[in-house]
């Protein structure tokens, strides 16, 4: 095994050969990255390699990509694969494929080397270390084919990493135990989802479902048993809270947490992330026998994601007093009410009015989530703190026209509804490009009835627009109701238009943004910043107290609401180490 003192005290060429094999066929990145030392943990070597080849330039990392064989390749049945390479296609079964798995491979190898002139490359020991199962990796090699040569190529840098970095923890003999724990309850908590979608292998949990509640008994039984809280508890609307008691009992808490819900076919770690890390906290901390000198909540929220009913923050907003009661009279698309779900989980209605915490009990809100985006995984980042979450305002609308006969009605003549809508999309695309950090989609188009000879006379439309102010929000959205005025009048159509959700922004609280940072410098990785696009429970804890986030990267360019959502190990490790910094720096702050 290489140690840091043995690698910091190397010269050049010793560095090389003690790295040797953490990249294919390429020691110049070792021969670079040796001028940085001394290296202060193993992260830090990680993202010096990273660094190197991101600063090299297009053709270094094309023939960095070239100096890799191909998966079940040539090199592998004539057996000179690298030792690091064969152990890698071994592990994923790729050294015992049926003929017509390895024929598919072979002809997937000829396509994709048509197509972009390199070999494909994918981290076949995956996001846990453990190797992907072969059936994964044909439909990964199968699904990248479609993407753009410029993503492709990122694409492959991002897994030569993932290689690298697995290659390192060898060599180094290091484990990612606390990540491992973390991803393994994110696996064992997805083999609950709701019916229709279990049977299909996809994950679904709605408010309140059966899945759902199983989901809230894990959670509360890993709390409890495995972790060492004090107080476990499902709640009046069905969050899961654990409390892990500071010296002091009565002190003030830090309170955390995030949704256990899901979107329809969705992802493992949207929400989930935000209670397994500080879960792993408190596990820790029991197994020292060591208390805080403040308290710790975490609190699973029941929901988040708005799928069953349509109440979003339900969770969270039981917390700071906005649960609507109006919403038990809600029904979800069988025709069940929520206080229906309610009563039937054995969930006291009465008692939700209690949920709401007082802000003077609590020192603040943190929340860890993953990215769901692209940024970390573009700039070669674990980690990155969030500046403010965008604040958002949703419409529905529709545009009314007059449907007519597709052959007979002269194209001047017609009230086209739809080429109507199509026009307000180009212009909501435009309007949204206009000012950074300013997004705005039209993610639903409907033609109710629609017939390939007829003209649309109506068609619906959804409208999404968020931005890190309200003030861009508002004038974005302001312009976007007068173009869709003026068109309409212009087209000789007319329209209607509803707002259904308004999310104010929520900056992060300064000081807490910083202790997130000093977190991060803590593990030697640099301090990344970035606004969060996306809507979070920290936005409805942010109207009663501070709070303030961290962003974990996501694999396949981040995306999330979606199956291919995924982590690695390593990543969520250096997550779960920098929530424990963050709770040291409380710690030494607390009189």
């Amino acid at each position: 095994m290489i140690t840091l003192i043995q690698l910091n005290a190397a010269s050049q060429a010793e560095f090389v050969q003690l790295l040797d094999g953490t990249y294919e066929h390429s020691p110049w990145i070792a021969e670079q990255a040796w001028a940085q030392r001394p290296f202060l943990g193993l992260d830090q070597l990680k993202l010096a390699l990273v660094q190197v080849v991101r600063d090299a330039g297009r053709e270094p990392q094309l023939a960095l990509v070239r100096a890799h064989p191909e998966l079940a390749g040539k090199a592998m049945v004539s057996k000179t694969l690298t030792a690091e390479s064969t152990n890698e296609q071994g592990k994923a079964g790729l050294t015992d494929c049926t003929p017509e798995e390895f024929a598919q491979i072979q002809q997937l190898n000829a396509d994709y080397n048509a197509r972009f002139g390199f070999p494909f490359i994918l981290a076949v020991r995956g996001p846990r270390g453990l190797g992907l199962p072969k059936a994964e990796i044909i439909a990964t090699f199968a699904r990248r084919l479609d993407n753009h040569p410029d993503f492709e190529l990122a694409e492959c840098l991002r897994n030569i990493h993932r290689i690298a970095e697995i290659r390192l923890n060898d060599k180094f003999g290091h484990s990612p135990d606390l990540g491992n724990l973390v991803w393994d309850w994110h696996e064992r908590l997805s083999t609950h989802s709701d019916p229709g979608y279990a049977e299909r292998g996809e994950l679904t949990v709605t408010y309140l479902t059966d899945a759902h509640r199983a989901c809230a008994q894990r959670l509360s039984h890993w709390m409890r048993e495995d972790c060492g809280f004090d107080e476990v508890s499902i709640d009046a609307v069905g969050n899961v809270v654990g409390v892990y008691h500071g010296t002091d009992p009565k002190a003030k808490r830090l309170l955390t947490g995030s949704h256990f819900d899901t979107v329809r076919n969705g992802g493992k770690y949207d929400g989930r992330l935000g209670i397994f890390v500080p879960m792993a906290c408190v596990r820790e901390l029991h197994r020292q026998g060591r208390r805080l000198p403040f308290g710790f909540e975490v609190v699973g929220f029941a929901e988040e994601e708005g799928q069953r009913y349509k109440a979003v923050f339900l969770g969270s907003g039981a917390l700071t007093g906005h649960f609507d009661m109006t919403w038990l009279d809600q029904k979800d698309a069988n025709g069940i009410t929520m206080r229906e779900a309610i009563n039937h989980a054995g969930l006291c209605i009465d008692d939700i009015p209690k949920l709401q915490r007082d802000p003077a009990n609590y020192l603040g809100f943190v929340e860890v989530h993953i990215e769901q985006g692209p940024v970390l995984n573009e700039v070669d980042l674990p980690l990155g703190i969030v500046t403010s979450i965008n604040g958002s305002v949703r419409y529905v609308g529709e545009i009314i026209g007059m449907a007519s006969h597709a052959g007979t009605t002269p194209m001047d003549r017609r009230r086209d509804a739809a080429t109507a809508a199509a026009e307000l999309a180009l212009y909501v695309e435009q309007r949204g490009a206009s000012v950074p950090h300013l997004v705005c989609t039209v993610g639903m188009l409907e033609v109710p009835n629609g017939s390939i000879n007829v003209v649309p006379g109506r068609c619906k439309f959804s409208l999404d627009i968020r931005a890190t102010t309200n003030e861009v929000r508002d004038a974005c959205a302001a312009d976007i109701r007068n173009a869709l005025k003026a068109l309409c009048e212009r087209r000789g159509v007319h329209y209607k238009l509803e707002e259904t959700m308004r999310a104010a922004a929520a900056p992060s609280a300064p000081e807490w943004q910083h202790r997130w940072e000093r977190a991060v410098e803590t593990l030697g990785l640099p301090v990344f910043r970035m606004p969060s696009g996306a809507g979070h429970d920290a936005m409805k804890l942010h109207e009663i107290m501070p709070q303030a986030m961290l962003f974990l990267r996501g694999l396949n360019a981040g995306i999330s609401h979606n199956p291919l959502e995924s982590i690695t190990n390593d990543d969520t490790d250096l997550c779960v180490r920098a929530f424990q910094n963050l709770l040291e720096q409380l710690a030494t702050e607390q009189p």
